[in-house]
């Protein structure tokens, strides 16, 4: 067995120590810890050191090395010049994002008969209570529902999805005027209604173009609009899961939605929020291989994680520390159909976390231990085989940078077969 080769065994049983010997649980997937291609590096780095000084092959008397020493290695590599990134791969979720739910309208929140959605909170969330009437249509779970489209029904009438972040709050009607009032004339206009200028100002224009939406929607035409007579969402919805059940009254929960588009969620231990910003590129490698790039486009406030189960703490102190607070991280991705098939799925998240650029560098089993401490490279000189001492910098993708006298770009290096 070579000393290269002893390394590469005793880095390998090195490695699976620091695992207890055994294969993370896939099932634990999201408390795995963040891990970086340094570890195994600075392992068999270790592991290297031990067995050049335990076989004694390096150091002492060089002529006695040289002489005994083949006429060359039996497998070379070049010294190159190259770019090198330490990467963070983490844990991440790719799913729809955080859902919301539509909750029932209260009674008598509708201006033309029956109940309809009160949404209170952007994203569509509903003021809690009961309303009257029966549900006569809900959608399916996994459904869009865009701009003007049915979230649901009630007695037949259709209470449509508006986008804005302006919840409806009071009953609007010619004279009204504010940012509500905008923005049912911004929908109005999307969805083609005419003749009235999109303002702040409820005009008897409006209620005109009102009368005509409520009678495509099947509804009185009142010409004015009451808080349950749309849900109102930042976007298009996708439905997350219907909570009511057709024939039912309109209490509660009616259904859950989130956004249309598939996200990345990741929570980011606190000490590496330097990898992070609005703008950040990354990679994801789904459960196949695949790899999609993404882009970090939210990062929230740290928090900390809650105690675990059974743990106590004394008066005024922290079962937590801050060792256990993460940043809450959440990824776009353009090209959607990179994603394929996943609707949800554990995914690995890699940052950059440091560059070199233009350094020289050799793959990492080309390192040689030497007994005296340090590490050299094998080259082949005048004497036969000679080691050439290196001083070490970044590891990365397999590879490490070197620097020392005689460390060239082009130099011709030993590496195991």
């Amino acid at each position: 067995m070579t000393l290269h080769q002893s390394t590469e065994n005793m880095a390998a049983a090195a490695a699976e120590d620091t695992h207890g010997g055994q294969t993370p649980n896939a099932g634990r997937r999201r408390k795995r810890p963040l891990r970086t291609s340094l570890i195994a590096i600075g392992v068999a780095v270790i592991a290297a050191t031990g067995v050049a000084a335990a076989t004694g092959a390096l150091g002492g008397d060089s002529e006695t090395s040289t002489s005994a020493a083949p006429a060359g290695p039996p497998k070379t590599a070049k010294v190159e010049t190259t770019s090198l990134t330490r990467t963070e791969t983490v844990n991440g979720n790719l799913g729809y994002g955080d859902a919301t739910a539509v909750q029932a309208p209260p009674s008598g929140s509708s201006s033309s008969g029956g109940s309809a959605s009160s949404s209170t909170a952007q994203g569509g969330q509903s003021t809690a209570g009961s309303g009257s009437g029966v549900l006569t249509w809900l959608p399916a779970e996994g459904e869009t529902i865009k701009r003007g489209a049915a979230v649901y029904s009630i007695d037949e009438r259709k209470v449509p999805l508006l986008y804005g972040s302006t919840p409806l709050y009071r009953t609007i009607q010619s004279g009204s005027e504010g940012k509500d009032v905008k923005l049912l004339e911004e929908n109005l206009s999307a969805l083609g209604y005419t003749g009235f200028t999109v303002d702040d100002e409820y005009t008897d224009a409006t209620a005109t173009a009102v009368k005509a939406w409520q009678e495509d929607l099947g509804r009185e035409e009142s010409g004015t609009v009451a808080p349950g007579d749309a849900v109102v969402a930042t976007g298009e919805r996708r439905v997350a899961d219907v909570k009511a059940t057709s024939g039912g009254s309109p209490t509660g929960d009616i259904l859950t939605w989130s956004g249309t588009e598939r996200i990345v969620t990741v929570d980011l231990e606190v000490k590496f929020e330097d990898l992070v910003d609005d703008g950040t590129k990354t990679t994801i490698k789904l459960p196949d291989g695949t790899k999609v790039d993404a882009t970090v486009k939210d990062v929230g406030t740290a928090a900390t994680a809650a105690p675990a189960a059974g743990s106590t703490g004394g008066a005024g102190t922290s079962s937590t520390s801050s060792a256990d607070a993460t940043l809450p991280v959440k990824l776009e991705i353009k090209d959607q159909t990179k994603l394929g098939r996943y609707q949800a799925a554990p995914v690995d998240v890699t940052f950059e976390a440091e560059t070199r650029k233009d350094v020289l560098t050799v793959p990492i089993n080309a390192l040689v231990a030497l007994r005296e401490g340090g590490y050299a490279l094998e080259t082949v000189g005048t004497k036969g085989i000679e080691y050439l001492p290196v001083e070490l910098g970044m590891f990365a993708g397999g590879l490490v940078e070197v620097s020392g006298q005689g460390v060239i770009a082009g130099l011709v290096v030993g590496v195991p077969k």
